[in-house]
């Protein structure tokens, strides 16, 4: 039997407080709104209990963000496509901002176990003022615990409606993809960092992002596999490969500690499920 989940958040701000207002179908749902760096952001923990998906499975997020408000969204676990013969289990995220809103998407990975059939979409759309820091990040099977992924497919598809799109499928089968030089080069884990603005940023913004990123990469282990560009003014990216998550995705978390207080003029504040 099929799980089809949806969830619907909406960030207000009523009374000089940002207040997640969500509504659900199927197990998918808000856990907690916490506010540990005061009423004017909020930090909301997305839970999915069954934490998998199988063939024929959707989970929906759709967000929006509204006029003056700053949502942190994160999860307490690392999210799953397990084995399918049958239909894509597909996991969509819809991420909306007016005027004014910050947005922080911080979901930990999604494990895609040998044999699934998965599809991963995130797509975003800003108004003019709006601005969006978020990340991606795939695991393909689980090395540590000696199970490669020898089967299955992953597709992605990460999008900025009107000016950044990144699509590709990722088969278990496509040995040059895997493990060819110009390729993901044996590595199993892809990490994506974005920052994106509903405007063209102002080059010295963007460069002092740029310049940010490739200082916490050249000092990194992962040096050698993580790179920043800028392929439009309104997108900034940071890309890193691994062969497990741990070292990509304490990367992407150093460079948004370093992002926050330089773009936002706020602390670099992490989640509370981040330290559990």
């Amino acid at each position: 039997m099929s799980w089809r989940a949806q969830l619907k958040l909406d960030l207000r701000m009523e009374a000089g407080r940002c207040v997640a207002r969500f509504e659900h179908d199927g197990p998918l749902r808000i856990l907690q709104t916490l506010y540990p760096e005061g009423d004017a952001i909020s930090h909301n923990v997305l839970v999915h209990p069954p934490s998998g998906l199988v063939g024929g499975d959707t989970l929906a997020v759709d967000v929006h963000a509204g006029p003056g408000t700053h949502g942190l969204i994160t999860t307490p676990g690392a999210s799953r496509f397990y084995r399918s013969e049958g239909e894509a289990a597909v996991q969509r995220t819809s991420l909306s901002l007016a005027d004014g809103a910050r947005l922080e998407w911080m979901p930990l990975e999604a494990i895609c176990y040998s044999g699934c059939n998965a599809e991963n979409r995130v797509t975003m759309e800003l108004a003019p003022t709006a601005e969006l820091l978020g990340w991606d990040i795939a695991a393909l099977g689980l090395p540590a615990a000696q199970l490669p992924f020898e089967m299955g497919t992953l597709r992605q598809h990460i999008e900025l409606r009107g000016a950044w799109l990144e699509r590709g499928t990722i088969s278990a089968g496509d040995e040059g993809l895997l493990n060819g030089p110009l390729g993901l080069a044996g590595q199993r884990c892809l990490a994506t960092l974005f920052f994106v603005s509903g405007s063209d940023m102002p080059k010295a913004r963007r460069e002092l992002a740029l310049e940010l990123a490739r200082e916490r990469i050249a000092s990194h282990p992962l040096s050698a596999f993580a790179g920043a560009t800028s392929p439009n003014p309104r997108v900034v990216v940071v890309r890193a490969l691994a062969p497990l998550v741990e070292p990509a995705i304490a990367l992407l978390k150093s460079i948004r500690a370093a992002w926050r207080p330089a773009l936002w003029g706020l602390a670099a504040t992490v989640p509370r499920t981040w330290a559990l």
